[in-house]
């Protein structure tokens, strides 16, 4: 606890435990902690932040500030614009989410399953509940009593916050995929106004952080291959829902590792020192 002294801004990224054992002690020797875990995104003192989003939340700010899950980051980015015009009134969200979001025990264990496959051997899972080489699994943490995982309910609860809007209904599904990088996600999204595919190309291709790459003639659209590196969020498959008319689909996938983890804390930082 001592080792505060003296510190500013501390950045934590060591896990929950961690970080409800020694946040609490770096605040009390005056640092603000930007905190990467999942300790603190629902406590209702503590701002759950996105920069390009919800700024006006770091402001004046004394304490923890907490940063959102990487799945939460990449399909809020877009809600955001599309709420400020058109008013969201209902989401359904099904991401396709990379082995690396699982840590480095997810990457050796698609690679080694990989290996394995390639050279005859019997595929045997050690870390993810199935076989994820060739696979995909849709469960990613526990299930909770009402039949959805505890990732689905962190995208809930999560994007609710950030958007200030409590009560928005949103119902979503996630996957895990035998992808390295980038996590993806198939976004429904029904407005109080009606927007369209033009009006929704224009709005999210003007939002800070989000590029739009949505040329279907052209075979043009994200793509976790494309995306891995970047720190942008990357929006493409924009079309009007065809079962009603105030909706729109797209697909959006970002870097979990960079704009869903690193890059936002650093973002975060760099409004503090403003």
């Amino acid at each position: 606890p001592d080792s505060f002294k003296g510190v500013e801004l501390a950045l934590f990224s060591a896990g929950s435990q961690q970080s409800k054992e020694l946040a609490p002690h770096a605040v009390r020797a005056g640092a603000i902690v930007i905190d990467k875990s999942n300790a603190f995104r629902m406590d209702p003192q503590v701002p759950l932040v996105v920069p390009e989003i919800n700024p006006h939340a770091v402001r004046g700010h004394r304490g923890i500030l907490a940063c959102p899950n990487c799945t939460t980051i990449v399909t809020v980015m877009p809600l955001k614009p599309l709420h400020d015009v058109g008013r969201l009134r209902r989401v359904v969200a099904t991401s396709y989410q990379a082995v690396s979001g699982a840590g480095v025990n997810g990457v050796e264990e698609l690679r080694s399953q990989i290996l394995a496959w390639a050279r005859g051997e019997a595929i045997t899972p050690r870390y993810f509940q199935h076989q994820i080489a060739f696979n995909v699994i849709p469960h990613i943490d526990k299930f909770a009593d009402n039949g959805y995982t505890g990732e689905e309910i962190k995208l809930v609860s999560e994007v609710r916050k950030i958007l200030e809007l409590p009560d928005l209904p949103i119902s979503p599904t996630t996957v895990r995929v035998p992808v390295f990088t980038a996590h993806s996600v198939a976004v429904n999204a029904e407005t109080e106004v009606r927007l369209g595919r033009e009006r929704a190309r224009e709005v999210l291709a003007g939002f800070p952080g989000l590029k739009l790459w949505d040329e279907p003639a052209d075979n043009r659209y994200p793509m976790p291959v494309l995306v891995e590196g970047q720190d942008d969020c990357y929006v493409g498959r924009i079309r009007e829902d065809l079962s009603m008319p105030n909706a729109v689909n797209f697909w959006v996938v970002g870097d979990q590792l960079r704009k869903g983890a690193a890059l936002n804390g650093i973002q975060i930082a760099e409004l503090l020192i403003r």
